[in-house]
Parts: structure tokens; sequence; C-alpha cells
């Protein structure tokens, strides 16, 4: 059972380590996993990391490597011993396997569709915008290739979850409080949903950043959302 604390992924998406530290400060009574992604990694890098991981929290690097398989096998390797419990790849067989090979200590999710993809990206990537159909097809493979878990949308994640059973940890972003209607002004999400929603479909994990900073009182609405999601069977 995940403590009520890790379900939810709070993204750092914040332009430096000094912002970082106050965020985790405000919200670790309730939230023990924290989402640091390209700009806070560029600004902070690994040192932010460890302070994380520091403080008794967990640590999902969020860098979705994609390069020339030797590259990501020593990337990833890079990794080891410094407190990260994710890291993300792309959906790219080499690549994950690559990720995989070298993981130590670190689970691999594959990133299966962005959830800024809506059908029309999705066909200039893969020529089809059978979004669920890729998504499956790469979670499959992403096990093939000895990823633990994946990246998708709440969307997918009951019929992935249908196919390929609970082996694997489905991280879900593109987290909306209000639901999938209620994307925010400037949103760059389009296959969005309600933190509970995700958790009930399967989800092991939501990401949730924008919506927890804009809120008035974000600890206020931390609590609100855990409330919601411990309701969930």
């Amino acid at each position: 059972e995940i403590p009520i604390g890790e379900r939810i992924i709070f993204a750092l998406d914040v332009p430096g380590a000094e912002d970082a530290k106050r965020w985790v400060e405000r919200l670790e009574e309730n939230v023990r996993f924290y989402k640091v992604g390209l700009q806070l990694f560029l600004a902070a890098g690994l040192d932010i990391v460890r302070w994380i991981h520091g403080r008794g929290h967990k640590v999902m690097l969020d860098l979705k490597f994609f390069d020339v398989p030797e590259t990501v096998r020593l990337a990833v390797r890079q990794l080891a011993g410094k407190g990260v419990s994710f890291a993300t790849v792309h959906a790219f067989s080499p690549v994950m396997a690559a990720a995989g090979e070298a993981r130590g200590d670190v689970d691999i999710l594959a990133v299966t569709v962005l959830t800024s993809f809506g059908p029309e990206e999705l066909k200039e990537m893969t020529g089809t915008t059978q979004v669920e159909e890729v998504v499956i097809q790469r979670a499959r493979r992403a096990r093939a290739c000895g990823c633990q878990g994946v990246v998708c949308s709440g969307w997918e994640v009951a019929a992935l979850r249908q196919e390929l059973g609970w082996d694997l940890t489905v991280v879900v972003p593109g987290i909306r409080p209000g639901g999938g209607g209620c994307l925010m002004e400037g949103d760059d999400q389009r296959r969005v949903m309600a933190p509970e929603d995700a958790i009930a479909r399967g989800a092991d994990h939501v990401v949730i950043g924008r919506p927890i900073r804009d809120a008035g009182d974000p600890v206020g609405l931390v609590s609100e959302i855990q409330e919601r999601l411990s309701r969930v069977d």
C-alpha cells in the first residue's frame, strides 16, 4: 500500500534551489515525493536531489532521457546512490533497455505519450491518432525492456491495467483538481483528469504542480486532494 503522503508527486517546476526548498519546507508535512524536472535540474543539479532526499523524501528525476543508448546507459549510471527513486526516459526500446540495464537503485519510468499531446500531435509523431493504443504498445515494450513503470495520462490507465496488470508502476501527470474541464489559463496540457479519478482507474501516483503552486492555500488544497484520494476504493 502506497502511503497517502507519497501519492501526490509535487512538481518543483521552479527556477532555482531556493524556491524549491521553500516549497518543500512548506509542503513536507503532507507531501513526501517531489519531481525535479529540466528547469530546476539545470539550475540546481543533483545538489537539490540530495537535499530533498536528505530530508527523508523521495525524488522523481524527470529528465526524459532520449539519446544514443550508450549515452543513456552512462547517464543513468550516474544516478546510483544519489537519492533518486524514479528517473524518466522516452519510450524508445533501445533507450529503455539501456536505462534498465544501468538503473542500479533507480526505478526507470518510460514516458509513453506526453500529456500535452492530442491526436494531431500524436499523428505527426507516429502516423496514428489512437493514443490509447500507442500507450499500451509502448508500456508493453517498457516492461520487456526492464523498466519498472510508465508515465501516461489518466485516460489510458484503466486500459493499460486491463492489458498489462499491476506489475508496472503508473505515474500520471496532467492532473487538475477540478477534473478534465478545468484547464488552467495558458495550459499546455491536453489529456487532463482529476486526481481521484486517476487513482481510481489504477494510477499509483499523480504529479501535480501548478494547481497547488497557484492555490490561495496550497497546504489546504493538498490536504483536500489527499482526503479525496483516501476515499478511493
